[in-house]
């Protein structure tokens, strides 16, 4: 049964009381800050305080941008106390999808990627959403708020950042988020948020994928080697991706003793989440949408299957693990 936009928000009110102290926990990027601003505005006078708290480095230049530019209060989770919130919630992410999110329990979780688990009072996962800021911008809506352009303009880049521009999964749902955030928000903002994406020492990476890039039956698969950030591995799978043979883009790299896979896909026959998890669950987290997907590994997982330390031997178990999936997934 189909549940109006008016219901959710009602359950999702239900889970406060005015004397809470909520905090919203996210692995932060632009889809996760936007989603988390908007529990905040959703929740202004209707709780004691609301804190945003993110367990990643943010070192992404849009990123950082974003942050600066929207004047967003976000707080690192190692210098929190968690002893001053009684009530947690969790957007554009799951607790199994890092082991940070096992140190709450979730009152709420609102997110768009595919159902793992639901665990909180009150879940709101919709996988055939191309970004959970719509789904924010939709309660939004239903409590009849005007976003501020701050807001706005924070939602407007989370859907274009999650859809690729709409190149990516979307649905009308997106869209119609897209259109009526672009009432209220302020473009040039959301311009000079995106182009500051590229850090200077990030384009070493690019030379070293371009050096050692090749095209195999329609996929490109690099292997990084060690990156100072795992943003690096998806810069370059989306730049990989403009190539006009390509139906896959993959890049791998290792950082803090852990292999990040990154997946790109336009190959409409093919889903990059349900290959990511038949090619790497058994050794860590792994999934993710039809045309993007990501999965991690601990180096220590691995160590007896393939020689950790040899970028060319890390490479070649990337891609038979992924060929392997590919052609079980076509059998």
């Amino acid at each position: 049964m189909t549940v109006s936009a008016s219901e959710r928000l009602r359950r999702f009110f239900a889970r406060f009381d005015h004397n809470d102290h909520v905090l919203v926990v996210i692995n932060a990027d632009p889809d996760s800050i936007a989603s988390a601003m908007a529990v905040k505005r959703l929740l202004w006078r209707r709780v004691a305080g609301v804190s945003i708290a993110h367990f990643n480095v943010i070192e992404r230049p849009d990123n950082l941008a974003m942050i600066h530019l929207l004047g967003i209060e976000l707080s690192y989770m190692e210098k929190m106390c968690d002893d001053t919130h009684n009530r947690f919630v969790i957007v554009d992410s799951q607790p199994d999808h890092h082991e940070c999110f096992s140190m709450f329990k979730p009152d709420v979780i609102i997110d768009h990627h595919p159902s793992t688990c639901e665990v909180a009072h009150y879940n709101d996962i919709r996988p055939e959403y191309g970004a959970t800021a719509t789904i924010m911008t939709e309660y939004l809506r239903a409590a009849k708020i005007k976003p501020s352009v701050k807001l706005a303009t924070a939602l407007f880049h989370a859907i274009k950042t999650d859809t690729g521009n709409f190149e990516r999964k979307t649905i009308m749902e997106d869209i119609r988020a897209f259109q009526f955030l672009y009432r209220y928000a302020s473009i040039h903002l959301a311009q000079q948020i995106e182009q500051g994406e590229i850090r200077f020492d990030y384009l070493k990476y690019f030379a070293k994928a371009l050096q050692d890039i090749s095209l195999l039956r329609g996929k490109i698969i690099i292997h990084l080697g060690t990156v100072i950030n795992p943003d690096v591995c998806v810069l370059v799978a989306d730049f990989c991706m403009r190539v006009d043979t390509a139906r896959w883009s993959i890049v791998s790299g290792i950082y803090e003793r852990t292999l990040v896979v990154i997946f790109r896909n336009n190959d409409f026959q093919q889903n990059a989440g349900k290959i990511a998890k038949m090619a790497f669950s058994n050794f860590g987290s792994a999934g993710g949408h039809k045309s993007a997907a990501r999965a991690e590994i601990k180096l220590s997982e691995i160590a007896d299957l393939v020689d950790v330390k040899d970028s060319q031997s890390m490479a070649k178990w990337v891609v038979s693990k992924v060929e392997k999936a590919i052609r079980k997934k076509r059998s």
